[in-house]
């Protein structure tokens, strides 16, 4: 059995500023490239957490509530929620300081909560490292996730129940 690891093992935060390349339409970031970002936080997290690769099977909820500008420097801060076998939850969530609005609390513009597994050398799924709650808001984190999980299941099983299968 591997040895489990506290939540603080896998927190991390990549940063970066948005160009012009990265904006859509209506002169805004892109949704997408936010999606983006927050999978390369989650797959830092489960990675750092794990030890070994593992790879994103699916993107459960995502929350854009604020539009992101060019200039605005975007902060996406990550960290394994929960542990199963092989899967893990990443919880994401993403700030924003404006470029023209020093010295202001960072905006919150996005929520994410990504599942993992954990793969060996082929490729094969594997054994991850349980996740160790710290403190209070970290447990309210892995019930929470693990309410989202029953949720995922429930869903599949009522799918293939339509689908006859």
């Amino acid at each position: 059995m591997i040895e489990a690891r506290p939540t603080g093992y896998s927190r991390v935060t990549l940063s970066r500023i948005m160009t012009s390349q990265d904006v859509n339409l209506y002169g805004t970031v892109h949704g997408g490239v936010i999606m983006k970002f927050v999978d390369d936080a989650a797959g830092a997290a489960a990675a750092r957490h794990c030890g070994f690769n593992a790879v994103t099977v699916s993107l459960d909820e995502i929350a854009l509530m604020v539009p992101v500008r060019v200039g605005d420097l975007v902060h996406a801060k990550a960290q394994v929620n929960w542990t199963g076998n092989t899967s893990i939850e990443v919880g994401v969530t993403v700030l924003a300081e404006r470029w023209n609005e020093g010295g202001r609390e960072p905006v919150n513009v996005a929520s994410a909560y990504l599942v993992f597994v954990g793969i060996d050398a082929f490729g094969k799924p594997r054994e991850v490292p349980r996740v160790m709650p710290a403190d209070a808001e970290d447990e309210r984190r892995f019930a929470e996730a693990e309410i989202r999980r029953q949720h995922r299941l429930a869903r599949r099983r009522a799918i293939s129940a339509h689908r006859g299968e």
